[in-house]
């Protein structure tokens, strides 16, 4: 077995070396607006649950050259923010989005996706998703780098949930309808596999 030291490796080693360790890995499509109204739409793989109460999640938001991205910006600005779940119909329209658009131009309007109010925020959601949820800025912190930060961690608190009806009954989500997809490595993406189930120790 290979023993690496992560200091002896450049950045984009190590990127690689934990995006094709770390699978699969959910997708959460962001949007924000920003300060000048436009609104804003990425995707990122740093994804995860927090807390359920109250319910949060986490998204992590790589900086490039120490340059904070339009949606951590628009996070800090607006304190609002929505995550939907990237599904099988809506991933290739979600993979237009990660294009590298200047702040005035709105990757929404790009990837053809329709906006649609949110009920306890400012930032509009997309109509697309099966799965939303509106979200409030909880916490944030500057990390990594060694001159300037790595990345912007942001811990949302959900205000709202939007779920299609068609794929929640009896509290509980419908895996197969939801038919969520996860990140790989480089290009790739995977569906929902084989289901098993596994009791807990009592």
């Amino acid at each position: 077995m290979l023993s690496i030291d992560p200091s002896s490796m450049s950045e984009r080693d190590n990127y690689k070396f934990l995006i094709g360790s770390i699978i699969p890995r959910p997708i959460a499509f962001v949007t924000t607006k920003s300060k000048d109204g436009v609104l804003n739409g990425a995707p990122f793989s740093y994804f995860n649950i927090v807390s359920s109460n109250p319910p949060m999640i986490s998204l992590s938001i790589q900086r490039s050259s120490g340059r904070q991205k339009d949606t951590a910006r628009n996070i800090f600005e607006s304190k609002e923010f929505v995550v939907h779940i990237v599904d099988e119909q809506n991933v290739e329209k979600i993979n237009i989005t990660a294009a590298n658009l200047p702040p005035d131009e709105s990757e929404i309007e790009l990837a053809n996706l329709t906006p649609v109010e949110s009920v306890k925020i400012s930032v509009p959601g997309v109509k697309e998703a099966k799965i939303r949820m509106e979200c409030s800025l909880e916490h944030s912190l500057e990390l990594g780098g060694t001159d300037t930060p790595g990345c912007d961690l942001i811990i949302g608190k959900i205000v709202q949930f939007h779920i299609e009806s068609d794929i929640y009954e009896n509290g509980r989500i419908d895996p197969r309808g939801l038919a969520a997809v996860s990140r790989l490595a480089g290009n790739y993406y995977a569906k929902i596999g084989e289901i098993f189930k596994i009791e807990r120790p009592i």
